[in-house]
């Protein structure tokens, strides 16, 4: 599909693409991987940074990612022992953020009052005939100086993925380089967006999944998320994609959005069992949303819905009808990779984000917007998940066809921020609604740092697909396709 000018996203797209290529081919040998930096940077000449030595060193650690191998240390020793998680940092795209937080900017007037001196707890401001200056060497990065600024002479340039990160993951070390607090990191994937070198991603799993695809003795099931609607153009529908994936090479196909009305059905059920308790509690369809909880608000865990994902509860029925299958699922979360590794029962074999689809429909040269249509299943309940606001949309829907006329209130939270606001209302019992939802994603799981298309395009194409469908009934759906059967209870992970 045609990319945007972001050149970081290009040069992700092109090692998957490059990476992917091989892979279908069988001709993911060294030699070949090793070319690939020289295929991707042909010339002597710097495409974004000061050599084609770094360019090509950059590339040669997002091949790394794209083939599930976390990046090197800066020094590329082998031996190191680096952590495996999914979002990582690429020390060599990282090198290229400024280094010193506090900078003296020319709106210094060389004031009588020296605020920012004064200020300054630690001796690192001196006035000179030219203004301001910070020893750098001295300074803590406190940000006093620039509070006392009155002529807000002094910048603060805080890292982008630092500023991104709203639950203090991200530290800056003596090498200045970036690095991710996984005790708090909730996998979100916004540093990876923040960055504006590319110098943060996530792990793939792509060469695995296409190594299943080839096997011919595997039974391969892909799950795309709601949120796929209008990823890969206007006129992409569910049903195209999901023609486009059985020509991609997989066997089968069953949308998430079924296991999003088996999701809305079940946690429709709790909401009333728990209003009629008085008990508040939160929904857990976001991964990195549980994962917020978990780590930051660990006294809320037992108020979070007991039932699965739409993407477990997806992979539960398959489980049940396809014994054997190896189910990977397509979305446009990093923090799905994570929620895979949870340890509940009904886990996907591997995830995939759009961007990485988008490099395997490349690789075998499919647009999804020429393939037929199939028909599908899910109610448009079920697709609302893929928006902010969606699965309240749902459970709601779900508990009025239960009968239940009692006033539930619900909070929406589109953000961590949002979320954080709610989740401490919550934690000193001072909120007023009876559950939240919580999307870590400002817009919803659509605005998901593994998507391909424009958020606004994708709530277009949301809007069109489930308009004039508000008669759709949960219940009903669930029934005929036997997604009752599905055991939902979410098993605690600890």
């Amino acid at each position: 599909m045609e990319r945007n000018k972001d050149t970081r996203q290009m040069l992700k797209y092109e090692a998957l693409l490059s990476v992917a290529e091989l892979a279908f081919a069988d001709e993911l040998t060294d030699e070949n991987i090793d070319e690939i930096p020289f295929k991707i940077i042909p010339t002597a000449t710097p495409r974004f940074r000061c050599c084609v030595y770094k360019e090509r060193e950059i590339i040669r650690q997002r091949v790394r990612l794209a083939m599930g191998k976390p990046p090197l240390p800066a020094h590329n020793a082998e031996h190191i022992e680096v952590k495996n998680n999914t979002i990582q940092v690429i020390p060599a795209a990282c090198e290229g953020c400024p280094i010193n937080r506090f900078q003296v900017t020319e709106n210094c007037q060389k004031c009588m009052a020296k605020a920012c001196q004064n200020a300054c707890a630690f001796g690192a401001i001196t006035i000179t005939g030219h203004g301001a200056y910070i020893d750098q060497s001295k300074c803590h990065e406190c940000g006093k100086c620039a509070e006392a600024c009155p002529y807000h002479a002094i910048a603060d340039l805080m890292r982008p993925c630092k500023r991104n990160c709203d639950v203090g993951a991200i530290t800056i070390g003596g090498d200045k380089l970036a690095s991710i607090d996984e005790s708090k990191c909730i996998s979100c994937g916004h540093c990876a967006v923040g960055c504006p070198f590319g110098a943060i991603s996530d792990v793939s799993q792509i060469t695995t999944v296409i190594e299943k695809i080839n096997d011919k003795n595997t039974k391969v099931v892909a799950i795309p998320a709601p949120a796929v609607e209008g990823q890969f153009g206007a006129e992409a529908t569910i049903g195209r994609m999901i023609t486009a994936l059985k020509l991609l090479g997989f066997d089968d196909v069953v949308e998430v959005a079924l296991g999003a009305d088996a999701v809305a059905y079940n946690e429709a059920k709790e909401l009333i069992e728990n209003h009629e308790k008085g008990i508040k509690m939160t929904t857990s369809c976001c991964p990195a949303f549980v994962t917020l909880i978990r780590k930051h608000y660990p006294k809320l865990a037992e108020k979070m819905s007991n039932t699965v994902s739409p993407m477990v509860a997806t992979v539960r029925w398959i489980r049940e009808n396809m014994p054997g299958a190896y189910i990977v699922f397509i979305g446009p979360c990093m923090a799905k990779k994570e929620e895979a590794k949870f340890g509940v029962e009904g886990s996907p074999d591997a995830v995939m984000t759009f961007e990485e689809l988008n490099a395997l429909f490349d690789a075998r040269r499919i647009n999804v917007t020429d393939c037929q249509e199939t028909p599908t299943e899910a109610t448009s309940f079920g697709r609302r998940f893929s928006g902010a606001g969606g699965v309240t949309e749902a459970v709601m829907k779900a508990v009025a066809e239960m009968g239940c006329t009692d006033p539930i209130k619900a909070k929406g939270c589109s953000g961590v921020k949002e979320c954080k606001v709610a989740l401490a209302m919550l934690n000193v019992d001072k909120l007023p609604e009876d559950i939240i939802e919580g999307m870590a994603c400002e817009g919803g799981c659509m605005a998901g740092p593994g998507s391909v298309a424009p958020l606004q395009q994708l709530r277009a194409a949301r809007m069109k697909k489930i308009k004039g469908r508000e008669n759709d009934n949960i219940t009903d759906m669930l029934t005929d396709h036997d997604f009752m059967k599905v055991d939902m209870e979410r098993e605690k992970a600890e």
